[in-house]
């Protein structure tokens, strides 16, 4: 279950909040931005903030009335086993009631959440008033291999029926007041192994079998898949019992330990190799040729009884293809998070535009949508609004570029989700180079094992060019005029070289509170190659509140009229202002179309009219 958002409205619901919030681990306090002032995440906009939380199955513990909650998610409902918990806690803390998410765990959530301030939740579905279990909604690491058959189930059991019980009793239903009699006409069965129920029937899957496997460098997917898939098929297994793919850390790269763990749709998770020798008095095939090679006595046995826990038992011993292993663990539980073991970790290098939601890119919403963790300067986490929500933020100020890449990794390299968060695109003076140099000049062992991903964004320079017409459209090149990191020499031969080569000049960093000269030697350099008349646009805020765009000439430009939000454009000399019908102009670079073939342009004109 993700990490739960406790939504407060106003000032007096927030002593309930904290209660809440201090018994559900990582749970964030959301408050209503002009009503409350000690909120983790501030929002503005109540039922916008809800239906983004919800769209990405964050749970919602409102403390509000639960007719707020109803009105402002009504048009969200569309799947009820796939709604996340949705529950209305009474501001005073004296009622909860679980609305939507049973599937998800929304009646175990209130119950906890009762529990916390003394009070019993307002659950009203029937199996669990009557019994204290939802049969179609097992705990996490429990799969009912036949949902369509519940209902049919259910009223039997209402109705009087008693259940005979196969296999080890799972705990949800030991614990239920569900009559049992060896001999009862309804049955349930637990086991990891294949098995059709029906309506007379449930059959549960724990997740308890551990896939352990190694390969060779770049060993060959299928070759791995089809050596795992032997062992399962040998030994009967549900495909709802497997809790994951396990192997050394070494392999956190490997492409054919992800395709398994795609291919079968579960988890890939890492051992160290000191947790993976620790099982060598239970290996059956130890070797000392691999704990020469990787430091452990075997990895495919090892990280399937790693994973398995203490009192797991090898359930098929390693088997052997020509690059490749795999060993089959059984643990007496479902394994949810095997003590010791990483998941690969991900970097995703976003870029989130120049500052407009509406320049955001499909991809970055995603990606931004699935990291756990963002780190960025915090300005740029700001501008994410409600995307951010029930993310855990890394902020930084500006100058701490180096230290903020690093945290980013080291966070990937613990098997986060991490987005690391630019303005415009990450690979045009942003995060992108940084988290690429830092990886080639070394670091962490464990950063090159990182998954990285960079996501593009709409550039300033783009929106830039946008806004003002159409100044990039032919070649045309970008400089930073901070000297911080490049000598200003190495700028200045750059400046020369954009002006003999008559580009259009993008100029990043133009000026700051202790950098004002650089522009004015950059607008010298420039006049020496193009006319004082040559238009320059001049971008600010692009995207946001108090955006400004203007035009004026290279011979009128003052650098104090540009600070560190400004985007400056130089036309070359081929450059075009079109003035428009309220007093600005258009901006734009030709390529020549029109003198390739004057008659057919101009007959083209004359036939738009």
């Amino acid at each position: 279950m993700s990490t739960a958002a406790v939504i407060v409205l106003g000032p007096g619901g927030c002593d309930v909040a904290q209660r809440i919030a201090g018994v559900l681990p990582g749970a964030q306090i959301h408050g209503l931005a002009r009503r409350v002032d000690s909120a983790d995440v501030p929002f503005d906009d109540t039922g916008d903030h809800l239906r983004a939380l919800f769209a990405a199955g964050t749970p919602v513990i409102g403390i509000c009335a639960a007719g707020i909650l109803i009105r402002l998610l009504a048009d969200s409902l569309a799947d009820k086993t796939l709604e996340p918990p949705v529950i209305a806690v009474a501001e005073d803390g004296s009622a909860v009631v679980p609305l939507l998410g049973g599937h998800h765990g929304a009646n175990e959530l209130a119950a906890k959440i009762g529990r916390a301030l003394g009070v019993a939740p307002a659950i009203t579905t029937a199996g669990d008033v009557r019994f204290g279990v939802a049969l179609d909604n097992p705990p996490p690491g429990w799969t009912l291999a036949n949902p369509a058959d519940v209902k049919s189930f259910a009223a039997d059991l209402l109705a009087g029926e008693t259940v005979g019980l196969d296999g080890a009793v799972p705990p949800f239903i030991a614990d239920a007041g569900i009559e049992r009699d060896l001999g009862g006409a309804l049955r349930i069965t637990a086991t990891p192994h294949a098995e059709a129920g029906d309506a007379r029937h449930l059959v549960y899957h724990p997740a308890s079998i551990a896939i352990g496997v190694g390969c060779e460098r770049g060993a060959a997917p299928d070759e791995l898949l089809d050596l795992v898939r032997a062992a399962l098929a040998g030994a009967d297994i549900a495909p709802a019992a497997i809790a994951g793919v396990y192997s050394l850390d070494l392999k956190a790269d490997e492409p054919a330990v992800h395709a398994v763990a795609a291919a079968l749709g579960v988890e890939a998770r890492f051992f160290d190799a000191a947790t993976l020798d620790a099982e060598t008095p239970r290996l059956k095939n130890p070797s000392d040729v691999v704990f020469r090679e990787v430091g452990c006595h075997g990895v495919s046995e090892g990280a399937a009884l790693a994973a398995a826990g203490p009192d797991g038992a090898l359930l098929a011993e390693k088997t052997k293809s020509a690059r490749a292993t795999c060993a089959l663990a059984v643990a007496p539980a479902p394994i949810l998070s095997p003590a010791g073991s990483v998941a690969r970790g991900r970097l995703l290098i976003v870029g989130t535009g120049p500052g407009s939601d509406a320049w955001m890119t499909a991809e970055s919403e995603s990606v931004i949508a699935a990291a756990t963790d963002l780190v960025g300067y915090s300005l740029y986490l700001d501008l994410l609004g409600d995307r951010a929500a029930g993310k855990t933020r890394h902020d930084f100020p500006l100058g701490e570029e180096t230290d903020r890449v690093r945290a980013a990794l080291d966070l990937a390299a613990t098997g986060k989700t991490v987005a690391l968060v630019s303005s415009g695109d990450p690979g045009i003076y942003a995060m992108a180079t940084l988290a690429f140099e830092l990886l080639e000049n070394g670091g962490r062992d464990d950063w090159g094992r990182v998954a990285i991903q960079v996501c593009p964004g709409i550039s300033a320079l783009q929106a830039a060019a946008a806004r003002s017409g159409a100044p990039l459209g032919h070649d045309f090149c970008t400089v930073s005029l901070s000297d911080l990191l490049t000598p200003w020499e190495a700028i200045e031969r750059r400046l020369q070289a954009a002006a003999d080569g008559d580009f259009v000049v993008a100029f990043y960093n133009p000026v700051s509170r202790r950098r004002t000269w650089q522009l004015g030697k950059a607008r010298e350099i420039l006049l020496t190659a193009r006319p004082e008349t040559t238009p320059v646009v001049l971008a600010r805020n692009l995207g946001r509140d108090g955006e400004q765009v203007r035009t004026v000439t290279l011979g009128a430009l003052d650098p104090a009229d540009v600070d560190m939000l400004t985007v400056v454009l130089v036309g070359s000399s081929e450059t075009r202002a079109v003035p428009r019908g309220d007093g600005r102009a258009w901006v734009y670079t030709p390529r020549g179309y029109a003198g390739k073939n004057p008659g057919k342009n101009t007959e083209n004109r004359e036939n738009t009219g």
